[in-house]
């Protein structure tokens, strides 16, 4: 017990010391912004610019992903030979891929419209800074 109390005030006081010469060391702000080259744009992206990039990323993988699953819908039709459940099945996944594509272009088309009468940018979000 006693060893372990010396320990633990030997640590604190050698802590107490150590702290004393990590205040003093030296404010300097250090820039990391890149000044030149591809990554300028890099540096000042704002909350808006992410999100409308973000919205047009879900955009291009939603129109990958209907024309995937298009393309396997079809695929598993030709496969299916005229069995009935193969078929369906089909059906069903060209269906769905059909129904995505609508509700993602649907919403597109929401929102553009909602920019364009109303002048509300959706996508350009200004968080204002202190």
């Amino acid at each position: 017990m006693k060893k372990t109390i010396l320990s633990l005030a030997g640590t604190a006081s050698l802590m107490v010391n150590l702290a004393g010469s990590a205040f003093a060391q030296a404010n300097d702000i250090i820039n990391l912004k890149p000044t030149t080259g591809q990554w300028v744009n890099m540096a000042n992206l704002d909350i808006g610019s992410m999100l409308s990039a973000i919205v047009q990323l879900i955009m291009v993988v939603a129109a990958l992903a209907f024309f995937f699953m298009l393309v396997i819908g079809g695929i598993q039709w030709l496969v299916s030979g005229g069995d009935k459940a193969g078929t369906e099945g089909a059906k069903n996944r060209i269906t769905a891929a059909l129904i995505g594509l609508v509700i993602v272009f649907s919403a597109w088309a929401i929102t553009s419209l909602i920019e364009k009468f109303f002048d509300i940018h959706i996508l350009n979000v200004n968080i204002p800074t202190i």
